[in-house]
């Protein structure tokens, strides 16, 4: 019986992932505002994504009190989010929002990210609207690079 306790104790507390479909980005990307969003796209079995997972965590942390927003949009599939992916954002401790995007046919968004996009994670784009900057990568970013690019679309 404790057992089950514990259970469903640890399921009513599920560690906070949202799930959410691709019109979240496109509301993301016509909001007119002056902060600057930073939005990777990863997969918990994405070596290189799980690599630079805590670049984005310093970033979150550095920048806290900027208007910076850092938003972790895993790939995962929807039906592995309670046996995969909410554990491991338990077990990285992550602070930065964890988003998981369900939609199943990535042919049909990849190009309004981006159209440079191959599909290929780990992906990251980075925007200020009110500022009209944008940046797309197409690969792992390490904490300087990503720190420089935040602090320049800060710095205009």
């Amino acid at each position: 019986l404790l057992g089950w306790y514990g259970f469903v104790f640890a399921q009513s507390n599920p560690t906070k992932v949202e799930v959410i479909k691709f019109d979240w980005y496109e509301s993301m990307r016509s909001k007119n505002n002056d902060t600057t969003y930073i939005i990777n796209f990863w997969a918990t079995w994405c070596v290189p994504c799980v690599a630079e997972l805590p670049q984005f965590e310093q970033i979150t942390k550095k920048y806290q009190t900027q208007k910076v927003k850092v938003y972790l949009v895993s790939l995962d599939f929807r039906k592995n989010i309670d046996s995969h992916l909410r554990p491991f954002v338990k077990k990285k401790n992550l602070q930065s929002a964890v988003l998981l995007l369900d939609e199943p046919d990535a042919n049909a968004w990849i190009d309004k990210v981006d159209p440079s996009w191959s599909g290929a994670l780990p992906a990251t784009i980075i925007f200020n609207n009110k500022k009209n900057m944008i940046q797309f990568l197409e690969k792992e970013l390490n904490f300087t690079e990503l720190d420089l690019i935040t602090s320049k679309f800060l710095s205009k």
